[in-house]
């Protein structure tokens, strides 16, 4: 099957879509991604071609090397999507780390069994809770814990959570005290998020600054001087073009905003 095949093409995308949380096969999902990829292209294509028939008919022709194009572009974009789901999952994760394993370790030191204490995280913290749950529900059908731990620590996106995991894991076959070990893996992980805001902290400047040039000034002093060149020389401007800037404006500023939302670290607040 070329399915099969497709699939030998991207080793990771099993690991990807565990991670990812998606309940599928990479056979089957390839098969999807090939699917939404031939509809979309059709759908660029369709739209495209209305486009270019009412500026030229001739130009027709190129929807024969733009299809193919659209279809790869949509079909690499589709396979994509496991991997930005676990890049998501990160975030969401080291939000609640800190806190979930301060919970935990408070847990802990109160007498709690490590059983009891990750089913209450589960119930506390939705992201990193259901980790915690599986290697409940995993544990609860007759496999060691430590081996539940170690499968559980596969399906993390991320890494300081596999961290932690591994702690507990480490602490159980070899029977130190587990809250030491958390106690310790948690103050390394608070240290390095705090390195990571640092560091986005002094990223966000320049790009606040590109922002304010690029989305704010340029346009502005762009759209003054075009209309007193209208007034003086006669420039004639039209009120496609005044839509035109407003759009690519706006669409600067879009892009400035996913940029510096996308490169913030996940960090608990």
């Amino acid at each position: 099957m070329i399915y099969d095949k497709l699939a030998k093409s991207f080793p990771a995308l099993k690991l990807n879509l565990a991670q990812a949380g998606m309940n599928t096969t990479p056979e089957k999902f390839i098969k999807q991604s090939l699917t939404l990829s031939a509809y979309l292209s059709i759908g660029v294509t369709f739209t495209l071609s209305l486009f270019l028939y009412r500026i030229k008919k001739e130009l027709l022709v190129l929807l024969i090397f733009i299809l193919p194009v659209v279809y790869v572009m949509s079909f690499l974009f589709f396979m994509n999507v496991p991997k930005a789901k676990g890049k998501k999952g990160v975030k969401e994760i080291d939000k609640e780390i800190v806190f979930a394993g301060r919970f935990l370790l408070v847990e802990l030191s109160s007498g709690v069994a490590l059983f009891d204490a990750m089913n209450n995280v589960s119930k506390s913290y939705p992201a990193i809770g259901k980790y915690f749950q599986e290697i409940i529900n995993r544990s609860e059908v007759g496999k060691p814990i430590d081996d539940a731990i170690t499968e559980v620590m596969e399906l993390t996106p991320s890494d300081n959570f596999r961290k932690l995991l591994w702690q507990i894991m480490n602490s159980l076959r070899t029977g130190a005290d587990i809250s030491t070990a958390l106690e310790s893996i948690l103050n390394q992980i608070s240290r390095e998020q705090l390195l990571e805001m640092k560091n986005y902290g002094k990223k966000l400047n320049p790009m606040v600054m590109f922002y304010l040039m690029i989305a704010v000034i340029v346009p502005s002093l762009g759209v003054t001087m075009l209309s007193l060149l209208s007034s003086f020389i006669g420039l004639a401007v039209s009120f496609g073009t005044l839509l035109a800037i407003a759009i690519g404006t706006a669409l600067i500023q879009l892009v400035f905003l996913v940029s510096i939302r996308q490169s913030r670290p996940g960090v608990g607040t």
